[in-house]
């Protein structure tokens, strides 16, 4: 008798063929390495918009602040929403 584990696993296997298939080491080091150019992007841009928002604290600027503050979530989550695409189109070609 499997396990309710086992089973799940099976399905996921029928319904996607590359969700089981390992990786060798070149696949993982050139997605690693996709993840890293991805968080320089994202420390790059935040230290960035960090900076804007100090000077906009400092000077008082509440709409400016908010801008910032909604501009800097925007800009993770497109930047997250990039690398995963990137990524799936490295680990479709695989």
């Amino acid at each position: 008798m499997k396990s309710a584990y086992e089973l799940a696993m099976e399905r996921l296997a029928k319904a996607d063929p590359s969700a089981g298939k390992k990786l060798t080491p070149e696949q993982k080091k050139k997605l690693q390495e996709i993840d890293t150019a991805y968080q320089s992007k994202l420390a790059e841009r935040m230290i960035f918009l960090d900076e804007k928002l100090n000077k906009a604290l400092l000077e008082g600027d509440a709409e400016e602040v908010e801008k910032i503050q909604k501009q800097k979530q925007s800009e993770k989550s497109r930047l997250e929403d990039d690398r995963e695409s990137e990524k799936e189109k490295l680990r479709n070609s695989f």
